[in-house]
């Protein structure tokens, strides 16, 4: 039974290797030297040239111990095949320019904890490998982070919360877990024994805003011990946090892994906490079904993930 759906165009034309050998032939006027020149053998040559007559339902070559020698057929197809092959390297040199357009700049977007903690190593290793690469990083909560990849500004984005934010994928590259602490005179700091999550959802706290990833996971934490106090302070970095820890004003609940300074100095001291679970993952995260090409791969390779 006929059919008025026309075949593919990619069954009815030779393949971009198959044109090419047959321009190397007009030039060479020898099927041995182009398969040389093409880095193919002669006999998988002259298979490639039975084929593409076939598909074609044309002769291209006359062949003859001289040599071989183009058809009438073969030079006018040679004349097509040599503006198609001109038309795919237009094509791939502008496919080369938009991924070298690409590779000049990364925008990475990362809460607070992973920017200043994790992300300056990554970047560097970064830069050894992609030198010619400008790198902007811009630090938030992990909300503005989930804004700025959805709006466009931001290419490979690092987060702290709970889940993968709505409109995006990623993957989990590291655990980590938030600790109470207080300066070390602090009453807590005298206890013998660990805090309840009642005691420590009864505390005013200081606290990260709203949006921020530890804020989420404790929020999370201690909802079904009666939630958060009203917080003592709320704070937008992570440094105000501590600074204000620091100097007496209150217990604070920050990522481990902000913290390393300071307890090992014993500025601040770290309070065990009872019945509770404080670890969260932290994760990279993108706009959904748009994997990370790459400088973006490339830093997401880093971390010791892949997307």
């Amino acid at each position: 039974m006929s059919s008025d759906v026309p075949a593919l165009l990619s069954h009815r034309v030779p393949d971009l290797g198959a044109l090419e050998l047959l321009l190397a032939v007009a030039r060479h006027g020898s099927l041995g030297r182009a398969a040389r020149d093409v880095g193919i053998t002669q006999p998988a040559a002259s298979s490639r040239i039975r084929s593409m007559e076939r598909l074609l339902g044309v002769a291209l070559l006359d062949r003859s111990p001289r040599g071989s020698r183009l058809t009438d057929a073969g030079a006018l197809v040679t004349d097509w095949a040599r503006r198609i092959v001109e038309a795919a390297e237009a094509f791939d040199a502008g496919a080369q320019a938009l991924r070298d357009r690409r590779d000049s700049r990364l925008r990475v977007a990362a809460s607070m904890t992973i920017a200043e903690y994790l992300l300056p190593g990554w970047l560097i290793a970064l830069r050894a490998g992609r030198p010619d690469t400008a790198v902007t990083l811009l630090a938030g909560n992990s909300a503005a982070v989930a804004q700025r990849l959805l709006s466009g500004e931001a290419d490979l984005g690092f987060v702290e919360g709970l889940s993968i934010p709505e409109g995006l994928d990623g993957t989990v590259i590291a655990h980590d877990r938030l600790v109470v602490v207080v300066a070390p005179a602090h009453a807590w700091a005298y206890r013998r024994t660990p805090l309840t999550p009642q005691e420590l959802a009864a505390t005013p706290l200081i606290l990260r805003e709203r949006g921020s990833g530890t804020r989420q996971v404790l929020d999370a934490a201690l909802a079904v011990h009666g939630g958060l106090a009203q917080p003592l302070l709320e704070l937008s970095s992570t440094t105000a946090v501590k600074g204000a820890a620091e100097s007496g004003a209150g217990p604070c609940v920050l990522s481990e892994l902000a913290l390393g300074e300071e307890l090992s100095s014993r500025r601040l001291v770290k309070i065990p906490v009872a019945g509770v679970r404080l670890r969260r993952q932290l994760r990279a995260v993108w706009p959904s079904g748009h994997r990370p090409t790459g400088p973006a791969r490339d830093l997401l390779g880093l971390t010791g993930r892949d997307a």
